[in-house]
C-alpha cells in the first residue's frame, strides 16, 4: 500500500468482506465464495495488519487466536436462570406434553410448537451490548456458570457483532442469547486420531471434546479447536419483543447467530412426533451428533402462562433417542502402529449392528483402558459407536463369561517391524522406536499427502500403500521423483489417472509454510501449531535451525512441545527427508506474512478460477497460487489479470474475453505452477 490512508481503508474492506462471508456460511448457511477465495481474504488481511500493526483492533477477524491463559474462571450469573428439559423417552410421553399444555391453557384445539434438534454439547449463553459480544459464560447449575468469553471469542461461527439487516429487525440494546457449542463428527474424529497419534487421552464423544475445549484457562487451546454452535432461545433481552419462538429463531439468524437449518415450525403435536421419527432415522447421516428433539410450545405469551415447575419449564420437552449400543464378542485384538509409532490396541469383533451401521471392530485406546475395564479376548462386551462415530467397547459383561477368556497384553516387540516398543514417561501409549517401521513409514506419508498436511489430490492411503508396496516411495520425498510411466502401470490408474496424479504433486510444491510444517508430522504439532510456528519464524530453516529456548519464547509452545521440534529436526532421517524436499524443489511460502514471490508471473496478479478443474480442487488450485503471491477473488472485473478456466466454465469465462482478460486452461495453468 502506498500510504496508511490507502492500507486502513483496504483492512476496513476487507473485514467488512469477511464479517459478511461469515455471516452467509455460519447463520444462513448460504456461501457466495470458495473456502479458497475466503482463504485469500483472510490471508491478505493477516499480512496488511502484520504490517500496519497500529491499524489492528480487538475486533477484527483475524483476532480469534487466544489469549494469555487464565489463572481460574470467574463466576457468570445468568439473570434468567437456564432451566433443564423434563425427557420423554417415547412417542406416548410426546404426547402427554400436549395434553397438559391443552389442559392448563384451557384450549381444545392444536397447539403450535416449533421442533429443534437436541445437541449434544455445551449450553452456554452470551451477552451483548448495543449488538457487540461483551461476556460468554456456560450453563453450570443454571443460576451461576462460569465466565469462559476469551474461550468463546475464538470461535469463528460466533459474531463478535450482531448484524444489523438493511430491511430487518434492529439489533437489541441488550441481549441474553443462549446456545450449544458443538463438534462435528468428522472433525471429532479428526482431533481424536491426532491426540492418539501423539500419545495424548482421546475425547470419549464430541461433546466431552467441546466441553474440554470451552473450559480450558488457556484460550489458545480453544482457538486450535474445530468448534461451531447454534443458538436456540433467549434470556434478558432490551429494545425488541417477540411474539413466538418461531420469530426468534428468524431474528437470531438475520442478526447472523446461527440457528439450527433443522428447525420446523410445527401446526401439531402430530407433525412434531412425525419430525421426531424423521430425525431419528437420519441423525447417523447428520454430520453432529444429536441425542434428540427438543419441543417448544410456539406462542410466548403461552410459555409464560405454563411457566415452570421446580427446574424445568411446562412449556418444553426433551424427546430422547433410544441408545446406540449392541452386545457383540471381542474375537480378538490386534495392535496398530501409527506414524509416530504409537501402538494402538483394536478390538476385532463378531459383527454387530450398531445404529444402522455394521461394526466389526473397535477402539480400546490403550493399555490403562484395557487394563481398567479388565477386557481380555472372548468377553462379550457391550458396543456403541462414541459419538455415532467410533466404535469403542463401553462395558464388560463379566458375568457372562465360561472360563476361556484370556487377558491381553500389549507386545514387547513391534508388530510391524519387530523393533523395540517404549513407553515414555507420563505417556498412555507405548512407542515404536524404529523410525523406518513399515507401518510407520506408511502413515507418514499418508499424512504428508492428506487434508492436515499438503492436500495432495489423488494421493489417499490406498494409493500410498500400493506406492510403497511396489517400492517407489520410501519416503514423502520420492513422492516428487514419480513420473507418469512409473505410475500408469499400476493396477486402478492408466495414463490419465497418472498424469494427473503427478500433476497434482507437482502443485504441491508451493505449499504453505504452516501446511508443509504440520505435514512432517513432528509430535505435538497440528495445522494450528503449524501456522503459529510459520508466523513466528517465517521459513523452515528459521524453524530447524531454532533452539529449543527460542522455541520455548513462541506464546503456545510449551516445553514438551520444543522439546519434540528439537528432537525432530535433531533426528539425521528427519535433515535428510527436510533437504530432499527442498532440493525437489517444494517452496514453502509463509502465507501469514505479505505474499512470497517465487514466480514473478503470479506475484501481485489478481486470479479467478471458473468451472470445474479435474486434476485438483479450486481450493488447492487457490492455495498454489496464493503462495506464489497472487491475490484471489471471486468475481471477474477490469481489475482482473488472469481467470483460470475448467470445465463447464460460464458467465466469469465469457466477461473475461469481453474485457479482454487472460483466460488460461487448467492444462497452461499447471504448467504455471509446476516446478521451474
Amino acid at each position: 500500500m502506498n500510504s496508511e490512508a490507502e492500507a486502513r481503508r483496504r483492512i476496513e474492506d476487507l473485514r467488512d468482506r469477511i464479517r459478511h462471508h461469515n455471516y452467509r456460511y455460519h447463520a444462513l448457511d448460504a456461501p457466495e465464495v470458495s473456502d479458497a477465495e475466503y482463504d485469500a481474504l483472510f490471508r491478505e488481511l493477516t499480512a496488511l495488519e502484520a504490517a500496519h500493526p497500529e491499524l489492528r483492533t480487538p475486533d477484527s477477524p483475524t483476532q480469534r487466536v487466544g489469549f494469555p491463559p487464565l489463572d481460574k474462571f470467574l463466576p457468570f450469573e445468568h439473570s434468567v436462570p437456564m432451566l433443564s428439559l423434563e425427557n420423554a423417552m417415547n412417542e406416548a410421553e410426546i404426547l402427554e406434553l400436549d395434553g397438559r399444555v391443552r389442559k392448563l391453557l384451557g384450549l381444545s384445539g392444536e397447539v403450535s410448537y416449533v421442533a429443534e434438534p437436541k445437541m449434544d454439547g455445551l449450553a452456554v449463553e452470551l451477552l451483548y451490548r448495543e449488538g457487540t459480544l461483551i461476556r460468554a459464560g456456560t450453563r453450570g447449575d443454571g443460576y451461576w456458570g462460569e465466565d469462559v468469553t476469551p474461550n468463546v471469542k475464538t470461535i469463528r461461527a460466533i459474531p463478535w457483532r450482531l448484524v444489523q439487516p438493511g430491511d430487518g429487525p434492529p439489533v437489541p440494546t441488550f441481549l441474553a442469547v443462549r446456545g450449544e457449542v458443538y463438534m462435528d463428527k468428522g472433525d471429532f474424529s479428526a482431533l481424536n486420531e491426532r491426540r492418539e497419534e501423539a500419545g495424548e487421552p482421546v475425547f470419549a464423544n464430541p461433546r466431552n471434546a467441546a466441553a474440554g475445549s470451552i473450559r480450558q484457562l488457556d484460550s489458545r487451546i480453544t482457538a486450535a479447536r474445530p468448534l461451531k454452535a447454534f443458538f436456540y432461545g433467549v434470556g434478558s433481552v432490551e429494545g425488541v419483543a417477540f411474539e413466538t419462538q418461531w420469530e426468534l429463531l428468524g431474528r437470531l439468524r438475520a442478526w447472523g447467530l446461527p440457528v439450527n437449518p433443522k428447525s420446523r415450525l410445527c401446526s401439531g403435536i402430530g407433525e412434531a412426533v412425525e419430525i421426531f421419527r424423521s430425525l431419528a432415522s437420519e441423525r447417523h447421516r447428520l454430520p453432529y451428533e444429536t441425542d434428540g428433539l427438543v419441543i417448544k410450545v410456539n406462542s410466548l405469551q403461552w410459555q409464560r402462562v405454563l411457566g415452570e415447575k421446580s427446574r424445568s419449564p411446562r412449556w418444553a420437552i426433551a424427546c430422547k433417542f433410544s441408545p446406540e449400543k449392541a452386545q457383540t464378542r471381542i474375537a480378538d485384538i490386534l495392535v496398530q502402529v501409527g506414524r509416530t509409532g504409537v501402538l494402538t490396541p483394536v478390538a476385532v469383533l463378531e459383527p454387530v449392528t450398531v445404529g444402522g451401521v455394521v461394526v466389526q471392530r473397535a477402539t480400546l485406546h490403550n493399555e490403562d483402558e484395557i487394563q481398567r475395564k479388565d477386557i481380555r479376548i472372548g468377553d462379550t462386551v457391550v458396543v456403541q459407536r462414541a459419538g455415532d462415530v467410533i466404535p469403542e467397547v463401553v462395558e464388560v459383561l463379566a458375568d457372562r463369561r465360561g472360563g476361556l477368556e484370556a487377558p491381553f497384553t500389549m507386545p514387547e516387540a513391534c508388530p510391524s517391524c519387530g523393533g523395540e516398543v517404549i513407553r515414555p514417561e507420563g505417556e498412555s501409549a507405548r512407542r515404536c522406536v524404529n523410525r523406518q517401521c513399515p507401518d510407520q513409514v506408511k502413515a507418514a506419508i499418508a499424512h504428508f499427502t492428506s487434508r492436515d498436511g499438503l492436500d495432495i489430490e489423488g494421493l489417499g492411503r490406498k494409493i500410498v500403500a500400493l506406492l510403497i508396496q511396489k517400492g517407489l516411495v520410501r519416503s514423502a520425498a520420492d513422492l516428487y521423483r514419480l513420473r507418469i510411466e512409473d505410475l500408469e502401470p499400476l493396477p486402478g490408474l492408466g495414463a490419465k489417472s497418472a498424469a494427473n496424479l503427478v500433476a497434482s504433486i507437482a502443485a504441491s510444491r508451493h505449499a504453505r509454510l504452516s501446511d508443509l510444517i504440520s505435514a512432517l508430522g513432528i509430535q505435538h504439532v497440528g495445522s494450528h501449531l503449524a501456522q503459529v510456528l510459520a508466523d513466528h519464524f517465517g521459513s523452515l530453516d528459521g524453524l530447524r535451525q531454532a533452539t529449543r529456548e527460542e522455541l520455548e519464547a513462541v506464546s503456545g509452545v510449551g516445553g514438551e512441545v520444543a522439546a519434540s521440534i528439537t528432537q525432530y529436526f535433531s533426528d539425521e532421517a528427519n535433515r535428510q527427508l527436510v533437504d530432499e524436499l527442498l532440493k525437489l524443489g517444494v517452496r514453502p511460502a509463509h502465507a501469514a506474512a505479505a505474499p512470497v514471490a517465487v514466480d514473478d508471473f503470479w506475484s501481485g496478479k489478481t486470479v479467478v478460477f471458473t468451472g470445474t478443474l479435474e486434476v485438483m480442487t479450486r481450493q488447492q488450485a487457490g492455495k498454489a497460487v496464493s503462495a506464489l503471491g497472487a491475490r484471489l477473488t471471486g468475481s471477474v472485473s477490469r481489475a482482473t489479470d488472469v481467470v483460470v478456466a475448467g470445465r463447464d466454465a460460464g458467465s466469469k469465462l465469457d466477461k473475461a474475453r469481453a474485457l479482454g482478460i487472460r483466460v488460461m486452461n487448467e492444462e497452461e495453468f499447471l504448467r504455471r505452477v509446476g516446478p521451474a
